[in-house]
């Protein structure tokens, strides 16, 4: 296995651990939130894609799909290239309202197939190649944020499926 192959795997994972979570969920629950100051599962599944996608169109020069492929409008969300949900308030999470489950499945997969294309196109050096983000102490490189995206993404795919047993109970992920 080279470390292409490692690193997709994991982001892989990450869209498993989401297609469990969401698994059989109603448009209540996805939206629902078990305590004022708990993100909703849909919200934390459209952060997780809108993160990542924001990223691997940086990285690699190309617009978001949220953007290009007008994924806004099927969220009923402002067309605004900035809003992925960093910094939301308490109240705008509980604001935002969730689409289906399956749409948010199909962004999520079209980010993850635009990563994975990403991911095979660089060579070993590439992942050393400085990020032009000087607010950061040291300066990011592009295998730092490839590493960090996966990290958000176990940790909000994590805390989705945290949600669920909040709103489910014990038992709702089959072995």
């Amino acid at each position: 296995m080279n470390w292409q192959q490692l690193l997709i795997d994991g982001y892989e994972r990450v869209e498993q651990s989401i297609k469990r979570t969401l698994d059989g969920l109603t448009e209540k629950e996805i939206n629902q939130q078990p305590s004022s100051d708990t993100n909703t599962i849909g919200w934390l599944c459209w952060h997780l894609s809108r993160g990542r996608d924001r990223n691997i169109a940086s990285l690699s020069d190309q617009d978001q799909l949220w953007m290009k492929d007008k994924w806004y409008e099927k969220f009923n969300r402002p067309a605004d290239p900035a809003d992925s949900g960093f910094k939301h308030t308490p109240e705008q999470v509980a604001a935002f309202k969730s689409p289906d489950t399956r749409i948010l499945l199909d962004y999520h997969h079209a980010v993850l197939n635009r990563a994975k294309d990403y991911i095979n196109s660089l060579s070993e050096a590439d992942l050393d190649r400085e990020l032009d983000e000087s607010w950061f102490t040291p300066t990011p490189t592009v295998g730092v944020r490839l590493i960090s995206l996966l990290e958000e993404g176990l940790q909000h795919s994590g805390q989705a499926s945290y949600v669920r047993g909040l709103i489910a109970g014990k038992g709702w992920l089959p072995i």
